[in-house]
């Protein structure tokens, strides 16, 4: 996925030094860091918001700096992305808001329905399907994101420290749905601090320190054991 990968923005800043990653298919990976090690950077580098300096970013086969304008939007229709803030359409319902991911990549009417059911099913909110962001709480704001998130199929998951805002209990909630989503076979990475997860899920956890990835280890806890 990432071969031999440094960026360096303009203002000469080194965000990523050398980084070698592989994410097989239907892999669950945690991304952990201390702010500023480069983990936003490496997800944007995914999401083509960024382009490497050096090195090839690789998304099912296609390097993404060499793809046009047109390309792009394609490609990310392979990704699903959850955020920490939710990023949700206050003015629109649960079900607009999972709907608008399909309105805007030009999916046929008649499609936009069942699939928004299902993933609304699929994260246990088809009841709350017509309420409006503010009338729900933290956890469902989230889980609203996840139903947009995989409403058009994505291959891969990307989510940006996605329990940032949640207390503990909501934040398992949201793990757990990740973990199901993941079985289901969709490639799960996931950058985030907490800990308390990391170590109890015993995932695949790679550690970026300064830009470099200084740990890649299977069934591992967030901090190294040695």
């Amino acid at each position: 996925m990432l071969h031999d990968v440094t960026k360096t923005y303009p203002n000469g800043k080194t965000a990523l030094r050398d980084v070698d990653l592989v994410i097989p298919e239907g892999d669950f990976v945690f991304l952990v860091g201390a702010s500023g090690a480069g983990k936003s950077t490496l997800i944007k580098l995914l999401i083509r918001d960024e382009i490497a300096t050096r090195g090839a970013v690789m998304l099912d086969g296609q390097d993404l700096a060499r793809l046009n304008r047109r390309e792009v939007p394609r490609i990310r229709r392979k990704i699903g992305i959850i955020f920490q803030d939710f990023k949700l359409l206050p003015t629109k319902t649960v079900r607009e808001n999972v709907g608008f991911a399909l309105e805007v990549t030009g999916t046929p009417r008649r499609q936009i329905g069942p699939a928004v059911e299902r993933v609304l099913a699929l994260v246990g909110l088809s009841a709350q399907a017509a309420q409006l962001p503010s009338q729900l709480s933290g956890g469902e704001q989230q889980r609203t994101a996840i139903a947009r998130a995989l409403v058009h199929d994505p291959r891969l998951i990307i989510a940006d420290e996605p329990t940032g805002n949640l207390d503990p209990l909501i934040s398992w909630e949201i793990i757990q749905l990740l973990s199901r989503i993941n079985e289901l076979g969709v490639t799960v990475l996931m950058a985030t601090h907490n800990a308390e997860i990391v170590t109890a899920l015993r995932r695949r956890v790679v550690a970026l320190e300064d830009g470099r990835i200084t740990r890649d280890e299977l069934g591992a806890a967030y901090h190294r054991e040695d």
